[in-house]
């Protein structure tokens, strides 16, 4: 029985997906990979980003997943299935949109991403197809991933660097913002300080979590599992592990070394 939820990123950023489903689906089994060796994709071609990420696919399926979610946004606009082999693939963008346009009041919606899903235009596709009427502001937030790889979420830095970046969506008068990248929420103190309480934000650990317990509940996924969670990763490192366990608020991680 295909028991555990495969779960990929280009690296520590889908572990804000993967801690909102565990806190949902407690438990279910997990299996998260981290393609730290190949880090960032959001600064790649769409030709390199979608062979990282079926390769990734493949290697999970083989993992024997009852479904996969790819919590990386930049993946995420490459993938043009929600099958393989009979598993079901679910994307962020989708579940983002959706969820951006029920919170939105104004219909003027920021969104931030990594070059590759600005690019894209995958999240403005989605949401001007579900509702021609909304104004969405996008704003690419390349030196976001790395801080908040390095653990700078406290960091004045990242202070000014998310005020440069967001500030021009504030100014438009948006009143929902996605956070279009796994790695945001891992700076939301940073975000919340320029965007305050006035505009709603929208990451995917909530989005997708909220799909896939509708999909639990119409039986379109079985539960199983008995709470076990697996870190895999293409490229260890102490600092991973370090923060893995940080966003996962827990001291004792193991962390597999795997080859795609």
């Amino acid at each position: 029985m295909k028991e555990a939820i495969g779960v990929f990123d280009s690296g520590l950023g889908g572990l804000t997906v993967l801690k909102e489903l565990i806190k949902n689906f407690p438990k279910e089994n997990f299996v998260y990979l981290g393609d730290t060796a190949r880090l960032p994709y959001g600064s790649k071609s769409p030709e390199v980003i979608r062979k990282y990420t079926e390769q990734n696919i493949q290697f999970l399926i083989q993992q024997n997943v009852k479904c996969i979610v790819v919590a990386c946004n930049s993946a995420s606009t490459v993938i043009d299935f929600n099958e393989l082999h009979g598993t079901p693939i679910y994307n962020v963008i989708t579940p983002g949109a959706k969820k951006a346009l029920d919170v939105s009041v104004t219909k003027r919606i920021g969104l931030l991403g990594t070059r590759a899903t600005i690019a894209s235009r995958a999240y403005q596709q989605r949401i001007l197809k579900m509702d021609m009427n909304v104004d969405i502001f996008d704003m690419a937030c390349p030196l976001f991933v790395p801080f908040a790889e390095e653990g700078m979420d406290l960091d004045p830095i990242t202070n000014l660097i998310a005020f440069r970046y967001i500030q021009p969506l504030v100014d438009q008068k948006i009143d929902t913002l996605i956070l279009g990248c796994t790695h945001y929420p891992l700076l939301r103190g940073s975000i919340q300080r320029v965007t305050q309480q006035s505009i709603a934000l929208v990451d995917s650990g909530e989005t997708i979590a909220l799909l896939l317990k509708e999909d639990f509940s119409q039986g379109r996924l079985k539960q199983s599992g008995s709470g076990l969670v697996r870190i895999l990763t293409t490229d260890f490192s102490q600092h991973f592990k370090n923060l893995a366990e940080k966003i996962l608020e827990t001291k004792s991680l193991e962390i597999e070394l795997v080859q795609i």
